[in-house]
């Protein structure tokens, strides 16, 4: 088995290297490598959900810490912490309705213990902790004369009771872990089928001869209108090319490949355009608490134009893009610069880039944003691998999602000697 250090240190390369591309891919590798971490921690007998818990935090920080612009880092770092507080309560909530029925077990061809009255869970609880808890010097010493009664049989059965809550506790740890590991790999498995989860809901938003306007490069919106293209539905689509990156061009081409009219325009034409269209359709880099989205460049200027037409703004998303923050919060870095070689060739502008002010600035400043935010308001709908949802509810999305404990991934100080 592979060193957990080594891989994540390597995970940690990629993502300052911005080797991965894409929101899924990235949340797919953030699961696989903390469900490695969480099957190489060594769990104690007592509190085996907060070492669980301290283990994801503290790789959880350096991961979100490497790239913080990419959000599904943290999402899936929230994920996994949610993950073990939910399996570390059903098991407690197993283990107390144990005592429930233990406390109430059958008695009734038992003719000794008619005598003897059924004990509450409480006081099973009770006594419970009563024989976990160190005894106390008085018992100790009012016990010392009845000592030699007690016949050696009771002692090896204490010794054997001992035992079994030894590996008792043993297997509730093992327990936990595979518990965790099994809700990880359904996680992993649930951000693998996303494209087909949210495709299926096409044909519920696309209608015959409909006009669908678009922006950039997708694999989820691809998949989306390839759906509902093989559900016998007849539409034309409008793609923005998405510049500086250019990604509609890949976006045409592929679309044309499987079949579906496409119509390129360039990104200024998009208002131009928005008048014939009845349905915009984009993808998205993440979904924010408060149902706004931070998108690739130019989406708001689609919004807006959209906005003014009454055309429906939707906005595809899987849950694993689905952030817990608000965009206020200072954890959120919303945009990231990208290369200036992207909007100019610095052959051709090289006189311009020339320090030739005289205060050591030059003439030509290039900015290059990766994304557009665009507010709750100008979103008609989110379809995410769950179903349909409007912007308001999206709140509501995301409290099943996460843990109020997780918002801030940050290790509990170890306290000083």
């Amino acid at each position: 088995m592979p060193d957990t250090q080594a891989l994540v240190n390597d995970f940690l390369n990629k993502l300052k290297k911005r080797k991965i591309e894409g929101s899924r891919a990235t949340a797919k590798q953030t699961a696989e490598l903390l469900r490695s971490v969480i099957s190489q921690t060594r769990v104690p007998y007592t509190n085996q959900a907060g070492a669980l818990i301290d283990s994801v935090k503290a790789v959880g920080e350096r991961l979100i810490a490497a790239n913080p612009v990419e959000l599904a880092v943290g999402n899936i770092v929230r994920r996994v912490l949610h993950i073990i507080r939910e399996e570390d309560l059903s098991l407690a909530t197993a283990a107390v309705a144990g005592l429930n029925l233990s406390a109430v077990s059958d008695d009734e061809n038992d003719a000794d213990r008619d005598d003897h009255p059924v004990l509450s869970a409480a006081a099973v609880a009770a006594a419970s902790r009563s024989t976990l808890r160190p005894p106390s010097l008085q018992t100790l010493l009012e016990d010392v004369p009845d000592s030699a009664a007690i016949p050696h049989t009771s002692s090896s059965g204490g010794d054997s009771e001992g035992k079994s809550k030894s590996a008792d506790k043993s297997t509730r740890s093992r327990k936990l872990k595979h518990d965790v590991i099994e809700a990880v790999n359904e996680l992993i498995q649930d951000i693998s089928t996303c494209h087909e989860q949210i495709a299926e809901q096409a044909v519920e938003h696309i209608h015959q001869n409909e006009v669908i306007l678009t922006l950039g490069s997708s694999r989820t919106v691809l998949e989306f209108l390839c759906a509902a293209k093989e559900k016998k539905r007849s539409f034309r689509i409008f793609v923005a090319e998405g510049a500086p990156r250019y990604q509609g061009h890949l976006l045409a081409k592929e679309l044309v490949t499987r079949g579906l009219q496409t119509t390129l325009i360039t990104d200024s034409a998009i208002f131009a355009m928005i008048s014939r269209v009845n349905m915009v359709i984009v993808g998205a880099h993440a979904v924010m608490a408060n149902g706004g989205v931070i998108a690739p460049v130019g989406l708001n200027m689609v919004a807006l134009a959209a906005q003014k037409h009454a055309v429906p703004f939707v906005v595809l998303a899987g849950s694993h893009k689905l952030c817990p923050l608000y965009p206020h919060n200072p954890e959120v870095l919303l945009n990231e610069l990208r290369s200036p070689s992207e909007l100019l060739d610095f052959g051709e502008f090289s006189d311009c880039l020339d320090f030739g002010s005289g205060i050591g600035a030059p003439l030509l400043h290039v900015v290059n944003p990766t994304f557009d935010y665009v507010p709750p308001k100008l979103v008609s709908l989110f379809i995410t691998d769950t179903g349909g949802h409007n912007p308001s509810y999206m709140y509501r999305l995301i409290a099943d999602y996460y843990s109020a404990d997780d918002l801030v991934v940050q290790r509990r100080p170890t306290s000083g000697n």
